[in-house]
């Protein structure tokens, strides 16, 4: 009679263990999902990252190849997203036409999707700049190269620490979600000495 009472008292006792696996269960998908998001922004980032540099090396190639014209790469104003370079760059030359096609680049005409082919190949709002850091001279015993900063400024896809670089700030809102890097070019002077 004891046994008869006590199988009595442990009905649904395994129906209360069963939803509770299945809260568990539920609570770890969520956090994978939550993880395969945060994984999926880490991507994005790192792929808008490398693109980013691919563009950065770009341009100071460009201003290695052209040196005895580098001061003519040095912008007034940010290359790329809302700039007012022409759509084709076949009427330029020179310094003028690298800037263009880099502007091109930035706004992502390396590639094109869908019919109405819109320009993916690129940064969130890819924006460049080019600085002079350091004015060529050449003045007798006080020879120095001409110094030229060169960056990519892009939105990012969450906030972080702002970057020191100037490029394009005040275009993406709050500056920790502004993302960009830069490099230097020197370009020095054969004929000092």
């Amino acid at each position: 009679m004891l046994s008869s009472t006590f199988r009595i008292r442990q009905h649904g006792v395994t129906l209360i263990e069963v939803l509770v696996t299945i809260v568990i269960l539920a609570f770890g998908l969520l956090g994978l999902a939550g993880l395969q998001s945060k994984l999926n922004v880490g991507t994005l980032e790192s792929y808008q990252r490398a693109q980013a540099v691919v563009l950065l090396n770009n341009m100071a190639e460009r201003i290695n190849a052209n040196r005895a014209n580098a001061g003519d790469y040095v912008t007034d104003e940010t290359l790329g997203t809302g700039d007012s370079q022409p759509a084709s760059c076949a009427a330029l030359a020179g310094a003028e036409r690298d800037l263009c096609e880099w502007s091109l680049a930035l706004k992502g005409a390396a590639e094109k999707q869908g019919a109405d082919e819109t320009n993916v190949g690129a940064m969130v709002g890819a924006r460049g700049c080019i600085t002079e850091v350091q004015a060529p001279s050449t003045t007798p015993g006080a020879c120095a190269p001409g110094i030229y900063q060169v960056a990519v400024a892009w939105q990012g896809l969450h906030a972080t620490r702002a970057p020191s670089v100037t490029c394009g700030s005040g275009n993406y809102g709050e500056e920790t979600s502004r993302r960009a890097i830069s490099v230097q070019v020197a370009i020095g002077l054969p004929g000092c000495k």
